[in-house]
């Protein structure tokens, strides 16, 4: 049974402090681990993180890499249907696999979106991640079909 006046930290878990400016015999004396003179030395003496001494940051001289990168943008690469009415005969299957084969795309993983430039006469069975509203009027008045491919987050996007 756990008692309350028992209990303990596990061993090593708490240490000492270092305690600063006590002489020289407790290794942390005279400059108290901060050099010699200076504006660290001094009290108060703490700097922003990306000062520079004076000079011209580096966060001004390069302006064009300001801003923000939303890591967790999904990014479509959009494929139109005048490509696949070029590329594919009547009764084919479009999935990403197959584009990236014939060098349409250049990663096999990527999310790819159909998009509905161009007029369409092949009944296509078109498997992919997204479909714009046009494109799939136009996949399907040809006699073709459209399969949604879930993205990898296992969200379904429009």
């Amino acid at each position: 049974m756990v008692e309350l006046h028992k209990l303990k930290p596990p061993v090593g878990a708490k240490s000492n402090r270092k305690r600063k400016g006590r002489g020289d015999g407790s290794n942390k004396g005279s400059y108290s681990g901060r050099g010699l003179k200076g504006q660290k030395a001094r009290s108060g003496g703490s700097l922003p993180l990306f000062f520079e001494g004076g000079q011209l940051p580096l966060v001004k001289k390069l302006p064009f890499m300001r801003g923000f990168y939303n890591r967790f943008r999904k990014s479509y690469l959009p494929i139109n249907l005048d490509k696949l009415e070029i590329l594919f005969e009547s009764g084919d299957k479009v999935n990403p696999e197959i584009l990236y084969e014939k060098n349409i795309i250049s990663k096999k993983n990527s999310l790819v979106k159909i998009l509905g430039k161009g007029d369409l006469t092949k009944s296509l069975v078109v498997s992919a991640h997204g479909f714009s509203k046009n494109a799939k009027e136009k996949i399907e008045k040809a006699g073709g079909s459209i399969e949604k491919i879930e993205s990898k987050d296992g969200v379904i996007d429009e």
